[in-house]
């Protein structure tokens, strides 16, 4: 069993009645490593000016989280497969609507990797697809969440 922590920090601003529901919703989050990001709520959730656009928002981190273990699980099983990958990038992307209990939810997430093989050893299409299916059942926060996680 691992365990994970991170702190949020949130403050009032002095001149914010917050009863109003007109306060900044700008916060960080620390992680145990040191590393501090600015964060906010989406501006598809709560309007500007009370979210901040340039900072990371849940639904976001959500995606990202999901691409990001997708990618590492990929990047080892290739590596023990001896194919050598020059360079990783995904745009993936996420729906948020009601789901089937007319809850607003994560409910899908597409992840949409493009990879650069090189050396003498490049796998075919099928192996690539056999990688992500494996990087994909072997994701931590794949098996975590019930959002459906598609990769193209």
């Amino acid at each position: 069993m691992s365990h994970y922590f991170a702190t949020i920090k949130w403050q009032r601003h002095q001149d914010e009645k917050f009863i109003d529901n007109c306060y900044s919703r700008a916060h960080i989050w620390q992680f145990d490593g040191g590393e501090i990001v600015k964060a906010s709520s989406s501006p598809h959730v709560v309007p500007l000016p009370y979210s901040v656009a340039a900072n990371v928002d849940p639904e976001e981190a959500f995606i990202a989280s999901i691409s990001s273990c997708h990618m590492l699980f990929f990047l080892s099983i290739a590596a023990k497969r001896k194919y050598i990958i020059e360079s990783y990038t995904d745009e993936a992307s996420g729906i948020m609507q009601a789901d089937e209990n007319n809850r607003v939810a994560m409910t899908e997430v597409t992840l949409k990797p493009a990879i650069k093989f090189v050396g003498d050893r490049q796998p075919n299409q099928q192996q690539i697809d056999k990688i992500h299916h494996q990087a994909h059942q072997q994701c931590f926060i794949a098996n975590s969440v019930k959002a459906k996680i598609r990769i193209q």
